[in-house]
């Protein structure tokens, strides 16, 4: 796909927590089936294992799918390679991998790209943001500098937040840069409560609609649900 004959661009983030289900269960085919569903042009993803059980999860989503795969690897071992993911079926015309850990917590990290629909250029920042406050904080200042040395006709950002303070500083800077966003409850799957994951647009008048995508099998591949943007070119 080039972009070149659409109008629409559909998003998603989904933390698939190492393809490890709410049963307890590793299922690495459940959450690909979940991915086709999702039917995304962008596909964020968080807690992803390059390397598990003799398989490269990252490798075979891009195999099954057709999609361009990027990793963004926060932690290494010897057996297994962990962190962020993309996918995309639009051609990648730029690429950034961001450090934003925070000394003394889990190693963080931003993925930025820039493709194009046409003549409509679009930045994608996709992350996942720590679970301490004051980390939050320190990580948005971080995200909201891209956007700020960065620029296109659209930017987005998605992925897992982990942010449930609704009054907190870092969802008020994000408000403040994109305009209030649509949240969904996403966490935990079963019986989601919790907005953790987002989608952000500006401009916000792109945004078409956005949903926490509900099955019986999303219930079950992870503990969070899918979220899903359709955006109007």
């Amino acid at each position: 796909m080039t972009g070149a004959d659409i109008t629409s661009l559909t998003l998603a983030t989904y933390n698939i927590h190492r393809c490890i289900g709410t049963d307890g269960r590793y299922s690495f085919e459940r959450v690909l089936n979940v991915i086709r569903e999702l039917d995304a042009d962008i596909i964020a993803l968080q807690e992803v294992e390059t390397r598990r059980e003799g398989i490269n999860q990252l490798e075979q989503l891009s195999r099954h799918t057709g999609m361009k795969a990027v990793a963004g690897i926060t932690m290494f071992s010897e057996h297994t390679h962990y962190g962020n993911a993309l996918l995309s079926r639009l051609e990648i015309e730029e690429l950034h991998r961001e450090d934003i850990s925070i000394n003394g917590r889990e190693p963080r990290g931003a993925i930025y790209i820039k493709t194009r629909l046409g003549n409509v250029s679009i930045q994608v920042v996709a992350t996942h943001l720590g679970l301490m406050p004051g980390e939050r904080r320190a990580q948005v200042k971080q995200l909201l500098d891209i956007f700020e040395r960065k620029s296109a006709d659209i930017s987005i950002l998605m992925g897992d937040l982990n942010e449930w303070y609704l009054w907190g500083r870092p969802l008020r800077w994000l408000h403040r840069h994109f305009s209030k966003a649509t949240a969904r409850a996403t966490f935990p799957s079963q019986l989601p409560l919790l907005a953790l994951d987002r989608i952000w647009i500006k401009p916000r008048s792109c945004l078409r609609s956005i949903t926490s995508y509900k099955t019986a099998i999303t219930r079950k591949a992870s503990d969070h649900l899918p979220l899903k943007a359709e955006l109007i070119i």
